[in-house]
């Protein structure tokens, strides 16, 4: 009874020591007396005792390496930190373990040097401006760089570009002086604006006022013309009514006498009567037969 119970202990104790469980996303190098044997993936796996051992064990997930900021130089000498993160993921287990000596400091150095080499074909302007180009370039450099290791770049992005203070200093000046010239312009073409619409309102009043006037001027001299017509028309048909009533000469005379009258009431300082008021009648008769006799 106790032998069978040591026997399934050490049953036990073999299961444990042998039998392996390798979770999912993950990867492990199995080794035999120091030389590589296998790749184990996710699942059931059986190691023998004293001749396999588990050399490495990786996860298979996305991983992110945040690095120090860099000290990197533009190609007009300015120098300035550069922070980037690395985002990666191992794809060849034997790779990672025996491509190169500590991969997350390899990567780190490499990510580095090409910063370097990036930015020093840059001015500081197009550093500042072209994030996504640095991404771009330095993402493909790695990627290239760390297949030989088993290890997937997926991206790079620089999280942070730190320039010196006296440049920063400068580009506050420099985004101080350009937003007061926008302000300025802005405020010069408000004005200009106000002006030409003034310009433009008091035009448009002058050519109201003098079409007013004009209006006026002509109403006022159909009128004038209206009134003449009138006035004529009426000494025509007065003329026409004396005519067609044939005025005998005591009227003619009495018309005489009444234009004198009105001739007395006027400025004039002297006025001259023909002494004989019969003759001026007699003559005024005579020529009103005279325009008869022309009509007829």
């Amino acid at each position: 009874m106790i032998a069978l119970i040591i026997i399934v202990v050490l049953l036990i104790i073999l299961a444990f020591v042998c039998v392996k469980v390798v979770p999912e996303a993950n990867a492990w190098v199995v080794e035999s007396f120091g030389r590589y044997r296998a790749t184990w993936n996710a699942g059931l796996h059986f190691k023998t005792p004293i001749v396999m051992a588990v050399a490495k064990k990786g996860s298979l997930k996305e991983q992110v390496a945040d690095f120090e900021p860099q000290p990197v130089i533009t190609k007009d000498n300015v120098t300035m930190y550069v922070d980037s993160v690395v985002f990666f993921q191992i794809f060849d287990a034997k790779l990672f373990v025996y491509g190169v000596e500590r991969p997350i400091a390899a990567i780190e150095n490499l990510s580095a040097t090409t910063l370097r080499n990036i930015i020093g074909s840059m001015t500081l302007d197009e550093t500042l401006t072209s994030r996504d180009k640095i991404n771009d370039q330095i993402t493909m450099i790695l990627d290239e760089a760390t297949d030989k290791w088993g290890i997937k770049v997926n991206r790079v992005e620089v999280k942070n570009i730190e320039p010196p203070k006296s440049i920063v200093e400068a580009m506050e000046k420099e985004m101080k002086a350009e937003r007061e010239k926008r302000a300025a312009i802005l405020n010069a073409e408000g004005e200009k604006q106000a002006q030409i619409t003034l310009a433009e309102g008091e035009k448009e009043a002058a050519i109201l006022k003098a079409d007013a006037i004009k209006e006026k001027r002509i109403r006022e001299a159909q009128g004038e013309a209206e009134a003449l017509t009138a006035v004529q028309t009426a000494r025509a048909q007065a003329i026409k009514l004396i005519n067609e009533s044939n005025p005998t000469e005591q009227y003619i005379t009495l018309r005489s006498l009444e234009a004198a009258e009105k001739m007395a009431d006027g400025q004039a300082t002297k006025i001259i009567v023909p002494s004989d008021i019969a003759n001026l009648a007699g003559t005024i008769a005579a020529l009103k037969e005279a325009v008869d006799n022309k009509d007829k």
